[in-house]
């Protein structure tokens, strides 16, 4: 009696169980047919693509370069003796950076300086003679030819003296240097790198109808990508007069640096072209692009669901984005929600 009383405990305690186990089953499908319903569609907000006037101003985006930079090579051979300036040391035009050893060459320009000399008074001499019909013509025109010979020697002696002290071509900083105290110096050594940025050249490319709104000494707003806003004053000094394989058009804005000369050669900047006049544009909010404005795609929406288009982007402003191609008027972009979409998903609209 005990042992039937036992095993109808058990099937009793297994049908619960088994009863709990299936309504939490019905539970779970219920809750996931719930979710799918709700993530059937995604909820967004809607832009829509709109005509509006734009002013035809627009901005270029470009490198800084030198106003000036050169590598500056040895004319002269020998030993340096001295080396006066390093690299981030300022220099002016004619400055003198190194001494090269110059004994050898002070003594050919003795040399040079006697013979030239000797040269000058042997053809005064062979003149007074010529005078009294005491010698030739042709000895007189030997005379002079001595003495021309003998002053190129001088002036080529001098040129090589003067080539060891080794000067600045330009104004500028100095970038890198090449050489050391000892070091020994042959024709077309390296000796420095120096780049002037007391001035720098912006230079940017900008389209075929941009370029028609240019001239050269227009005033441009410059800004460093890096900086912290400053602005600074720049002016085109040249238009291309090609363009290039992708038909943009070389554009250099000369910009004056500030006294620390915190603008560097190859930093990224954006020039502002101000120009007044307005024009027609397609318009989108900048919140509607997705990805890099390099790379730029939207969300369009047909039908109640949204598909991705890519975009060509024109001037961008703080809040707005202008779209020169890829969707036209009228046709309904996604907003907002855009992190939850994939292609052709459905979506709801969110008033």
């Amino acid at each position: 009696m005990k042992k039937v009383i036992y095993i109808v405990v058990v099937l009793v305690i297994l049908a619960a169980v088994g009863y709990k186990l299936m309504s939490n089953k019905e539970q779970m499908a219920a809750n996931a047919a719930v979710a799918e319903i709700k993530s059937d569609a995604i909820p967004v907000t809607l832009a829509e693509v709109e005509t509006a006037k734009l002013d035809k101003s627009f901005t270029a985006q470009g490198n800084f370069a030198p106003i000036q930079s050169l590598t500056l090579l040895s004319e002269t051979q020998g030993q340096i003796q001295r080396v006066l300036k390093r690299k981030g040391d300022k220099v002016k035009a004619g400055e003198l950076l190194l001494q090269v050893e110059s004994n050898t060459m002070a003594a050919d320009l003795a040399t040079a300086q006697t013979n030239a000399e000797k040269a000058k008074r042997d053809l005064e001499r062979f003149e007074n003679l010529a005078a009294g019909e005491a010698i030739t013509q042709r000895q007189l025109e030997e005379a002079r030819l001595a003495a021309k010979s003998t002053q190129a020697q001088l002036v080529a002696a001098r040129q090589r003296l003067n080539k060891t002290r080794i000067t600045a071509p330009i104004s500028g900083e100095i970038n890198e240097i090449y050489v050391e105290v000892g070091s020994y110096l042959n024709l077309g050594s390296k000796l420095y790198d120096i780049v002037n940025v007391d001035k720098l050249k912006l230079q940017v490319k900008v389209n075929e109808s941009e370029v028609l709104l240019i001239n050269k000494g227009d005033k441009v707003t410059v800004k460093a990508d890096a900086g912290s806003g400053q602005e600074y004053e720049g002016v085109v000094t040249a238009i291309g007069a090609q363009a290039d394989p992708t038909l943009k058009f070389d554009v250099e804005v000369e910009v004056k640096n500030a006294a620390n000369n915190n603008l560097r050669a190859g930093m990224y900047g954006t020039a502002f072209f101000d120009v007044a006049d307005q024009r027609d544009a397609t318009l989108l909010p900048r919140e509607t692009i997705v990805g890099s404005i390099q790379n730029p795609s939207v969300y369009v929406v047909n039908d109640g669901k949204a598909y991705t288009r890519k975009v060509k982007v024109g001037v961008v402003s703080q809040d707005k984005v202008e779209i020169l191609e890829g969707v036209k008027p009228g046709e309904k972009v996604v907003q907002s929600g855009q992190i939850n979409l994939r292609e052709g998903i459905k979506v709801s609209v969110l008033k």
